[in-house]
């Protein structure tokens, strides 16, 4: 397994402090492979990004909301992130990796302890891309829990899945800007096709990673423009994740301080009504949290 940078055990607090009730989206916890063990393939590893250590970033931010997101490198092993959960308390949630192994045990164990979404990875380096028919029974059960879906991926791994996206009916997420190439114009074809499903009603957007897809480096300008495009394509429909401790960072690249990445957000925003939306009201809609 390669190893990579670890996260800033240090971040700042971001001036301002955001809104009451802020919620990080997406980040993933580990732990010592002894106590969780890790899946065979399992790309990568970070045993130090605990719970606790998850907790302290969001205290130093100022968000009193999360959603653990299970990381690739358990896969279907939940019981990391109900214990994440557990520990964190009420107003955390959880997103489960799952596949046709589990039953119906395992739906309500998640759903009891705060799960209320699965995440499809669809990038080809992390080792789990679903098959066709899996992904349908699962949106299939997805939608009798009422939970919602993730997809992540690239922009071309998009347009191939278009098809197989335009027909969900429950809500879903688009992790991370969907992943575009900065280094085209905004209105490049995956960009104009996730506009295309937010167009549905029912289709959301993470506004995530902007800062790793950046080719200028920091403070990411060119992030800025995409963000603001899908803001106005659907404003009650966008949310933010650290995506903490920040998987897959190489030795080649600069490890991004926590503070730093809320204050990109921040640019994202027209108005201070449109950070409270993204940052409190649309994730607290999503994850039925109370405003």
């Amino acid at each position: 397994m390669k190893k990579y940078k670890l996260f800033d055990p240090n971040p700042r607090t971001p001036k301002p402090l955001p809104p009451k009730g802020s919620c990080d989206c997406q980040f993933h916890i580990f732990a010592a492979a002894d106590k969780y063990p890790v899946r065979p393939g399992a790309v990568y590893h970070t045993p130090e990004a605990t719970i606790q250590a998850a907790l302290k970033m969001h205290k130093a931010l100022g968000i009193e909301r999360g959603v653990i997101v299970n990381s690739t490198a358990y896969a279907t092993n939940y019981r990391i992130m109900l214990d994440g959960i557990a520990a964190a308390g009420p107003n955390y949630r959880g997103i489960a990796v799952v596949d046709d192994t589990l039953t119906d045990a395992d739906y309500k164990r998640m759903h009891d302890g705060g799960v209320r979404g699965v995440r499809f990875n669809f990038l080809k380096v992390l080792n789990i891309v679903p098959a066709p028919d899996t992904f349908k029974r699962v949106v299939d059960r997805v939608a009798e829990m009422g939970w919602f879906i993730k997809i992540h991926g690239n922009g071309q791994d998009l347009l191939d899945l278009a098809d197989l996206l335009r027909p969900i009916k429950v809500n879903a997420v688009i992790d991370h800007l969907s992943n575009p190439d900065f280094s085209l114009p905004v209105d490049q074809p995956s960009v104009r096709f996730c506009k295309e499903l937010l167009a549905k009603g029912n289709w959301w957007v993470m506004l995530s990673n902007g800062d790793r897809r950046s080719t200028t480096g920091y403070p990411w300008d060119d992030a800025v423009k995409y963000a603001k495009a899908y803001i106005e394509a659907a404003p009650d429909r966008m949310i933010w994740g650290s995506d903490w401790p920040h998987p897959l960072v190489t030795e080649d690249m600069a490890m991004k301080n926590d503070g730093d990445l809320i204050e990109l957000l921040y640019r994202y925003c027209p108005t201070e009504e449109i950070k409270r939306k993204i940052l409190v009201e649309n994730p607290a809609r999503l994850l039925g949290l109370s405003n």
